[in-house]
């Protein structure tokens, strides 16, 4: 699927460090587990619908996202997605208001930190660990759409379908960067509209992976962002590996983002030469116009990583409107496009 560095891939380590280290992730688990239950007292619910008994949730974490909204919920309307669970983090341009009178949503609000949240995670354990317990969670992003093998004439109840009859509790994808043609900033971009039909281009080919040495999973990093600002510091380039779908448990505990999650095994997502695992690909529409916009803000609020200093020079860049084109720039053209690259995998899925 990706080049994939195998050195070390065989534990060396004694049985018994291998039970303080299992030990050690599953006091990690429980500590992130009741520092999110601390946090439910930030959530103001705002409006509860019915939730479905059968099918999938979606949860997410969003503020000022609607440019986006109205396209980002019927995609995962038209996958089948049961219902969708999300915070609004003090919204000022009419996402709340929009969100609120949807007949699918479900819908808390906070003015809180989405950072000392870790970026939104612990609020969605919250709602996760009182509604989402035995069902299939979708985590997500507002600029975040998710195509599968076969996505655009099989819903997701589909490929839960299979992942219960293989016994996986867990669904991989890669996070893929979308971007246009020329500045970031001079695109032509409607609110609402698909933002597939601006953001053409992606970076096929530059990916790199290899074994997370604490949680185990496939530590992908690459792509345009790495391409175009990382490159004298690829250690530090955004990392692309995601397991966004999970069928849900109370001791379930993401640990950064949707990038690991706890139990460990619930990371083995990836096909790492076995040829039996499916995964997915988020289409991340991050770079429409208004992302100028959002990097000043940023810049300000430090919000979105852990150090917010060493990415200074990413967001001042954004700002200037970079042109992320290049040669080897490759035009989107679907899910069975992305199977071809090797970009998701179809697995044993028929």
């Amino acid at each position: 699927m990706f080049p994939f560095d195998t050195a070390g891939e065989r534990d060396q380590r004694s049985f018994l460090a291998r039970a303080r280290h299992a030990y050690r992730l599953r006091w990690k688990r429980r500590r992130l587990l009741a520092r999110a239950l601390r946090r439910r007292r930030e959530l103001s619910r705002r409006v509860l619908r019915p939730i479905p008994a059968q099918g999938v949730l979606v949860f997410a974490t969003l503020r000022n996202e609607m440019s986006r909204l109205p396209h980002w919920l019927a995609h995962y309307r038209t996958l089948g997605v049961a219902h969708f669970l999300i915070v609004d983090n003090g919204s000022d341009d009419g996402s709340t208001g929009y969100l609120a009178e949807q007949p699918d949503v479900s819908l808390w609000t906070t003015g809180a930190s989405y950072k000392a949240a870790r970026f939104g995670v612990d609020w969605l354990t919250c709602l996760q660990f009182r509604y989402g317990v035995g069902r299939w969670c979708l985590t997500v992003d507002a600029d975040e759409l998710l195509v599968y093998p076969g996505s655009d004439e099989r819903p997701l109840s589909a490929l839960t379908a299979h992942l219960d009859r293989t016994g996986r509790a867990s669904f991989g994808a890669l996070m893929l960067d979308l971007y246009p043609r020329g500045p970031v900033n001079a695109v032509d971009f409607a609110s609402g509209q698909d933002p597939l039909e601006v953001l053409h281009w992606f970076d096929g080919d530059n990916y790199r992976a290899k074994r997370h040495p604490v949680f185990g999973n496939l530590w992908i990093q690459g792509g345009v962002r790495d391409r175009m600002f990382f490159g004298s510091q690829p250690e530090r380039s955004p990392t692309l590996n995601k397991t966004p779908l999970v069928k849900w448990r109370r001791r379930y505990a993401y640990v950064t983002s949707t990038h690991q999650i706890l139990p460990p095994n619930l990371n083995e997502v990836f096909d790492t030469g076995e040829g039996d695992r499916v995964s997915g690909v988020l289409l991340h529409t991050k770079f429409l116009p208004n992302i100028t916009e959002k990097s000043a803000e940023e810049l300000v609020r430090k919000q979105h990583f852990e150090n917010s200093d060493l990415y200074q020079p990413y967001y001042q860049a954004l700002i200037e409107g970079p042109d992320l084109w290049a040669p080897t720039s490759i035009r989107y053209a679907g899910s069975e496009q992305l199977e071809r690259l090797g970009l998701m995998t179809r697995g044993d899925w028929a």
